[in-house]
C-alpha cells in the first residue's frame, strides 16, 4: 500500500485531497498545516508521496520541500497550489518537485498526477 502525507493549511483542501486520495487506493497516514510541521511528520512516516501547498502560515511549501529534499533526495512531491506563476513552477520542478497541479483542484488532472508518481514509488 503506497502512504501519502498532505500538506495544506486549508480543512477543506486537505479533505477533498484525502478523498480523491483514497480513492486511488492509497493510505493518508498524516497530514500537516504548515511547512515546519510537514519537515516533522515527513521525519516520522517516511510516506511514500506528498502532496504541498505553497502558500501557508510560517514556512511555506517551497521551503519545506528543500528541507525535505535534503533529508531524503528521493522524496516524492506534487505541489497543489493556487499560485500558477511560470518561476514558481520551475523552482519548484528545479528543487525536487515531481509535478505541480494549478487550484482549483481537478480530480482528473489531480489523479494523473498521482498515478505518474505511483509508478516511481
Amino acid at each position: 500500500m503506497k502512504t501519502v502525507m498532505i500538506v495544506d493549511d486549508a480543512g477543506f483542501t486537505r479533505s477533498i485531497l484525502r478523498t480523491i486520495i483514497e480513492s486511488l487506493g492509497f493510505t493518508v497516514v498524516t497530514e500537516a498545516k504548515s511547512g515546519e510541521e510537514a519537515i516533522m511528520l515527513y521525519r516520522m512516516y517516511r510516506p511514500d508521496l506528498i502532496t504541498m501547498d505553497i502558500s501557508m502560515p510560517g514556512m511555506d511549501g517551497l521551503s519545506a520541500l528543500e528541507k525535505i529534499m535534503e533529508i531524503d533526495q528521493q522524496a516524492k512531491v506534487i505541489i497543489c497550489t493556487a499560485r500558477g506563476q511560470k518561476d514558481l513552477i520551475v523552482r519548484a520542478i528545479s528543487v525536487g518537485a515531481i509535478d505541480y497541479v494549478v487550484k482549483p483542484l481537478q480530480r482528473d488532472r489531480l489523479e494523473l498526477s498521482i498515478q505518474k508518481v505511483a509508478t516511481r514509488c
